[in-house]
């Protein structure tokens, strides 16, 4: 039984469709928050 390529058209296009909807719902903006921490230099770099 051969499948038709309209049915492989439509699979696939949920597929993109199912992970645009993923990317969307679970990659919203997210709050920048400062990230400070002391760093040692060596001596004599100033």
């Amino acid at each position: 039984m051969a499948v038709k390529r309209s049915a492989i058209l439509w699979v696939v296009l949920l597929g993109i469709i199912g992970v645009l909807v993923a990317a969307w719902v679970d990659g919203g903006e997210e709050p920048l928050r400062p990230i400070s921490q002391p760093v040692e230099l060596p001596e004599g770099t100033l």
